[in-house]
């Protein structure tokens, strides 16, 4: 019996983010702000078999060029993904994420007494003050919280 193979379609141009945490590829769509109505094509693979992780999922979007600022928001929920420009079906670039210093107005503050969650208009703003684990500290309140307790 012949060996069963999962085949994703290349894409031609655009980002290929591979090697998210298994469930996770949803989330990352969320957090890049693509919803699937900018009319491009999105594949989305969940679960697939991975050599390195057991499963993983994989995102492909494309004539969509990401850049690292915009993809490193994903860090926090998928560390090791790996992020892949693609032009005319080649790999020009391969970048693996790296934690940013601070996240501006990705989420909000759990605090529901944060002044960012009052009637002002005050965009969230959190440092990270430890990278491995990663933490988050609010600006305003200055509490500090897990991904997990943020996103």
């Amino acid at each position: 019996m012949p060996e069963k193979e999962l085949l994703v379609q290349k894409i031609k141009n655009g980002t290929v983010i591979d090697h998210i945490v298994a469930g996770k590829a949803l989330q990352v769509l969320s957090i890049l702000g693509v919803s699937g109505s900018e009319g491009k094509t999105i594949t989305i693979a969940m679960n697939v078999p991975s050599k390195k992780y057991g499963r993983k999922d994989i995102v492909k979007i494309e004539d969509t060029y990401l850049s690292p600022e915009i993809t490193n928001k994903i860090s926090l929920i998928t560390p090791h993904a790996t992020v892949n420009i693609i032009r005319e079906y080649e790999v020009v670039e391969k970048r693996p994420l790296e934690l940013p210093d601070e996240i501006i107005g990705l989420f909000k503050c759990p605090n529901p007494n944060c002044i960012t969650n009052a009637s002002e208009p005050i965009e969230t703003k959190f440092y990270l003050p430890s990278k491995d684990p990663p933490l988050l500290r609010c600006k305003y309140c200055e509490r500090i919280y897990a991904p997990s307790e943020v996103i």
